[in-house]
Order: structure tokens, then sequence, then C-alpha cells
């Protein structure tokens, strides 16, 4: 398998899809001559050309409603947002729109469109572009949520958001762009809806998703070093939620530690320990405890930043709360 960067992984999806399927085509703010904010449309507008790599003005709800017409035309649009804290201002397309519109035509109007762009902090952006929103979008009736962690899992579900059909949120981690990690070649694709456990352990279950899942394999390192086996369980997909991974790993470790970047109140890790304390109480020996963001716009002083976010040290404390031995 070749090494890529997780923005290389995406860029490949981008371009095997397109050339699979000439009703895919990619629109947003500089992914053309630009070739992204991130570069993940890296030569694409050169492969192409300017009518399936669509620079558009900065205007985010005009052109999420021209993918949304155009998805319902009988085009696969991808719509980039150069961050999804100015997605916030294509809501209205996003869940009114696509979220609706094969519910409400009764089946009539398929909605074949993803709305994919970075998401969460980064360093010193400032409270206005450091917002996860990956629980505000699993909010809504009608969307699929992705929020992959590897290169492999970022190419094979960007593949298969572009190929579901459905209107897909797929947020990419805003830290991810450069890790790299071994992706599979040609035609790989990763179900939507099917969690990954990307560490084996007997003592603990860690669930994280996105730059998340990084922070939990780091403190499952650090929990190894005390004889501690912490597995951790990548969703993958916030909605629909492999909730059955998740209680399956939960039933063998009789713990469960939830691990999420977005803020504590309503977040994704309140939906996965509603799931959990359903489905697996019986199989408890200690409260689910969550490791979240600090309920707080983020910071922009750096020291400030760093304590606002989870960390490794964070979630060993968890861990050690519910075995019971801090």
């Amino acid at each position: 398998m070749a090494t890529l960067t997780y923005r290389d992984a995406l860029n490949q999806a981008l371009r095997e899809e397109m050339r699979r399927d000439p009703r895919v085509f990619l629109m947003g703010e500089e992914v053309g001559v630009y070739q992204g904010a991130y570069k993940v449309s890296r030569g694409l507008l050169e492969e192409f050309g300017p009518m399936r790599v669509v620079d558009t003005p900065i205007t985010e709800l005009g052109f999420a409603g021209v993918g949304v017409g155009a998805a319902m035309a009988g085009l696969v649009p991808v719509v980039e947002f150069m961050t999804f804290n100015f997605a916030l201002l294509a809501l209205d397309q996003v869940v009114n729109s696509a979220a609706k519109m094969y519910y409400m035509s009764a089946g009539q109007v398929p909605i074949p469109i993803v709305f994919r762009g970075p998401g969460g902090a980064a360093l010193q952006l400032g409270a206005q572009h450091s917002q996860s929103f990956e629980s505000w979008c699993a909010n809504v009736p009608g969307l699929k949520v992705v929020a992959p962690a590897t290169p492999a899992d970022a190419k094979g579900l960007l593949k298969s958001a572009i190929r579901d059909g459905n209107p897909v949120v797929f947020f990419e981690g805003e830290m991810l762009y450069n890790t790299k990690g071994e992706v599979p070649e040609g035609e790989h694709l990763v179900p939507i809806g099917q969690a990954d456990v990307k560490r084996e352990g007997k003592d603990v279950t860690l669930v994280a998703h996105s730059k998340m899942v990084a922070v939990a394999l780091k403190a499952a390192d650090e929990l190894a070093k005390e004889g501690i086996g912490a597995e951790v369980v990548d969703p993958r997909t916030i909605r629909p939620l492999d909730i059955a991974t998740i209680t399956a790993s939960v039933r063998k470790t009789n713990r469960c530690v939830v691990v999420e970047e977005g803020w504590p109140q309503y977040g994704v890790g309140a939906q996965i320990v509603d799931d959990v304390q359903r489905e697996a109480f019986d199989d408890l020996d200690a409260p689910v405890l969550r490791v979240t963001g600090a309920d707080v716009p983020m910071p922009y002083n750096k020291q400030l930043e760093r304590l606002a976010k989870p960390d490794a040290a964070k979630v060993v404390a968890a861990v050690k709360r519910v075995l019971y031995l801090s």
C-alpha cells in the first residue's frame, strides 16, 4: 500500500470518482486555480476543466444552493467549504433543502450531494474559526455525517459518500491534512455507518472520532505503560452511528470514556453515552465519562487554547477515574 497524507488521500478519492462518473463535480471557494485552501483539489482543474472544478464567489449560501439544485437535476456535486465555520452561512440550504427534499418528495427527488471541508480547531485561529459542528448536523434527519481520522478512512469514506445518493456532511479534521498513513490503492471503499477498532484492549473502551482518535491512541500508549489496556473505537460515521461495535467493546471492557473535540453540552458524546447506558447498562462497572473541549469560545492565547482542548493527559485521568484508581 502507498503511504499518503490525509489531503492526498482525499485528492485521490475525488480524482477517482470524477474519472468514474462524469456527473461528479467539485465546487467551492478557491478549489480551482488556487487548488483548494488546503490543496485537497490539487491538479483537478488541469485534468477536468472549469466545468467540473468550479471556483465560486465567497457566497456559501449561494453556491450551496446551486449544489442542491444540481443534485436535484441529476448531477453529483461535491461542495467544499473553506471551513465549516463559514458553512454556518449555508445551513439553510443544508438543513432545509438538502436534508428535506428526498423525504418531502416521497422519494421522487434524490439529493446525491457531499458537503465537505475542515472542521474543529487548528492553532490560534480564534473563537470564530475553531468550532466543531458534528453534533449540529447529526441532529438533522436526512443528513449523514462522516468524520474520518486516518488517510485510508478519508479516501474510503469520501468515495462512499459520493456514491451514497443522500446528502452527506463530511468533516475533515483541520489538523489532519499533513498526517500520513497507508492507503489501499485503487477501489477502496469504507462503508458509511461502520465503526473501526483502532486498538484492542481489555480494561476500558475509548470512543473517539476525527482528530481525537490520535489523542485516544496516545492516551492508550501512556496507559499501557501502567499495565492498563485501552481499546480505541473510532465510529468514523457520526450519523448513522455504529452503536453495535461500540457496545460490543464496552461489554468486553466494562468501562467507557468518550473523547470529542466539541463542547460538552448536547454533544456527540452525549448521544454515545445515552446509547451505551441503554444497550450495555448491565455490563458497565462504572459511569461512562466524557472528555470534551471546554465550554467556552476557543481562546486565541496559545496556552489558554491548549487548556481548552482535550489531550491525552485528560483522557488518562478519566480512565483512572472509571477504573477507580484516582
